[in-house]
């Protein structure tokens, strides 16, 4: 379980975000002084971190370089009124995790929160390479013993410790994101941050923004100066996942990074100089959207200098054996199951199974058959429906999937992928969300992504659907707590 501290000397404070954050799913300890927090961090040994600016006994900034000497991992969330923004935004360039303006709105936070557990989780837990890896070892493992495989372990031993940019390529739900990880762990850079970002869930128009920052009035909204991914992964690494579904502007401002390791703000004149070493991952066919100018061609070169291709699960021959065992062990020690394995005649029909959405495919599927297995053995009727069918009747009621694409190919579209995917997304998401009663960390768990995937999936499809905050005798309903200094 997650544990969270609270360090800030207002009572009304610590007890109104105590009662609005913790739950079955998140632990909060609080303290109201450096002086006790900094213990505090020593002895619970947090996931995260919400600081004040203004304590007692100790400035903010003070108390945020403490931390970072105990611990200079754990991600530190500054909380601060509008007059002390300054010390804020030194604190994000020393490396904090975030800094949030009071009033405070308890959704954003809870956001916030959710991804520095997230990437505490990354940084504390290792991604090793092989398929044996101890049972009882808290490891997030590349699995798999095909020869593509094994030459994909040699390539990231070959590339890691060298300074470059790498682009990983393949399908998705391969597990590009785990290869980035293993390149950062096993490189020089593994001291500094990881910080990593999804292109292509965040709206055009933000994404430069969330990349390199802005300045105050940069644009409608911009009421404050913000430190971009890039400024924050200073000395570590960044991972851009979904490239190729960045605009001709943010392109062009990632490659003069690429090249000179500098760039501006939105809305900023100031040239900032940063060190940070780019992992990019894409499934899509980067000379295919060149060759239609969607994306740079200098840019493409750039990137494609170091490329590790990832092989589809229904390419890997044997593996599937591997991962199903892996994901049972994985998913007995998340859910305090005891499964021992699985039934040859299921076991068979996995290995028959085509995959479309690969290893995180088969990853759901196992841990939904782990949960529906009542004694020790995994058998077929434990399967989901969908796999036990093959691929002729996906789970879309609602949704004629045929007769959409071959709508979209009758009218010439140029974009029916993101079009399926968001249409089958669209049933897929509601059905779970109105299964679990709008509750989004249940949904995440059943979906097998995390909440802020499932967020920015719900806020690109306009669906709206929001989760409600936990929270005793305070107005955290609404949505925002008047917190004052």
């Amino acid at each position: 379980m997650p544990k969270l501290l609270i360090i800030d000397d207002e009572p009304g404070i610590l007890y109104s975000l105590k009662s609005a954050l913790e739950s079955e799913e998140t632990l909060v300890v609080t303290a109201p002084s450096a002086k006790l927090g900094l213990a505090a961090v020593e002895r619970d040994k947090p996931d995260a971190v919400i600081l004040d600016v203004r304590l007692p006994d100790m400035s903010g900034l003070d108390a945020f370089v403490r931390i970072r000497e105990i611990d200079p991992h754990l991600p530190v969330v500054i909380i601060t009124a509008h007059g002390s923004t300054d010390t804020a935004i030194e604190a994000m360039k020393r490396g904090a995790f975030e800094y949030l303006l009071k009033p405070v709105d308890l959704h954003q936070l809870d956001d916030v929160i959710g991804k520095a557990f997230e990437l505490r989780r990354i940084r504390a837990t290792p991604t090793v390479l092989g398929d044996e890896p101890p049972p009882e070892a808290e490891t997030d493992q590349i699995v798999g013993r095909c020869p593509a495989m094994l030459e994909v372990y040699k390539v990231i031993g070959r590339i890691a410790p060298q300074d470059v940019t790498v682009l990983v390529l393949g399908e998705s739900g391969t597990g590009k994101e785990l290869v980035a990880r293993a390149l950062y762990q096993h490189s020089a850079r593994a001291a500094g941050p990881f910080v990593a970002i999804n292109c292509a869930a965040i709206p055009d128009a933000l994404l430069e923004s969330e990349l390199f920052g802005h300045e105050k009035g940069a644009f409608t909204g911009a009421d404050r100066k913000r430190i971009g991914k890039f400024e924050q992964a200073h000395g570590g690494t960044i991972f851009m996942d979904e490239i190729g579904d960045m605009s001709p502007a943010t392109q062009a401002k990632v490659l003069r990074l690429l090249q000179d390791q500098r760039f501006e703000r939105v809305g900023g004149n100031e040239t900032i100089e940063t060190n940070v070493r780019v992992v990019a991952a894409t499934n899509q066919n980067l000379a295919a959207l060149v060759a239609a100018g969607k994306f740079r061609e200098d840019l493409f070169y750039r990137l494609n200098s170091f490329t590790i291709t990832l092989p589809p699960l229904r390419e890997r021959a044997g593996d599937v054996g591997l991962l199903v065992n892996y994901f049972i062990a994985a998913t007995n020690r998340k859910l305090n199951k005891s499964v021992r394995g699985i039934d040859p005649e299921a076991l068979s029909l996995l290995e028959a199974y085509h995959w479309p959405g690969n290893v995180r495919e088969l990853e759901n599927t196992v841990r939904f058959a782990v949960v529906q297995t009542v004694g020790e053995v995994v058998t077929l009727s434990a399967l989901p429906a969908s796999v036990r069918g093959g691929a002729a009747n996906p789970p879309t009621a609602g949704l004629d999937l045929r007769g959409l694409i071959g709508e979209l190919l009758r009218v010439g579209t140029p974009d029916i992928y993101r079009q399926v995917t968001q249409a089958v997304d669209r049933v897929l998401l509601t059905a779970v969300l109105d299964h679990v009663h709008g509750n989004q960390k249940q949904a995440s768990d059943l979906l097998g992504i995390s909440r802020t995937t499932l967020r920015a999936k719900l806020q690109s499809l306009n669906l709206g659907i929001e989760k409600q905050l936990r929270s005793s005798e305070t107005g955290a309903a609404s949505g925002e707590m008047p917190l004052q200094e």
